[in-house]
């Protein structure tokens, strides 16, 4: 084993995931309940976690941020576990990234425009 594999393979508490991830615990819990995330227990009944799911729950908040529910997001799970896709999840994660460049396009050209009123308010001040 590797030592990328080991530490993979190491089991951190659901406060460690939450601090490495950048969330908060309650959060994690609303993961599980959505059916994103499975803990393991402790024999105390504590949840336990892989280290690898921090990028995992990364990867939710950022899907989350761009828009896509937590039933989208477990529909996408199957592709980031096993990074293949069949026809339909790669035109269902083509639509969301169409989805979400036009919202980054909208975006952009609302930041232009402020752009351009401060130029011209920095003009006259």
């Amino acid at each position: 084993m590797t030592a990328t594999e080991a530490a993979a393979e190491r089991l951190i508490r659901i406060g460690e995931l939450a601090r490495g991830a950048g969330v908060s615990v309650r959060a994690v819990r609303y993961y599980e309940q959505q059916g994103l995330l499975v803990a393991e227990r402790s024999p105390s009944g504590q949840r336990l976690y892989r280290q690898d799911t921090i990028a995992l729950v990364r990867f939710f908040q950022q899907m989350f941020a761009a828009g896509l529910t937590s039933r989208r997001i477990a529909e996408l799970l199957p592709c980031w576990d096993s990074g293949r896709t069949d026809a339909e999840q790669r035109a269902m994660l083509r639509a969301e990234r169409d989805r979400i460049q036009a919202k980054a396009d909208e975006l952009q050209a609302a930041l232009d425009r402020l752009d351009e009123v401060i130029a011209l308010t920095d003009t006259h001040a």
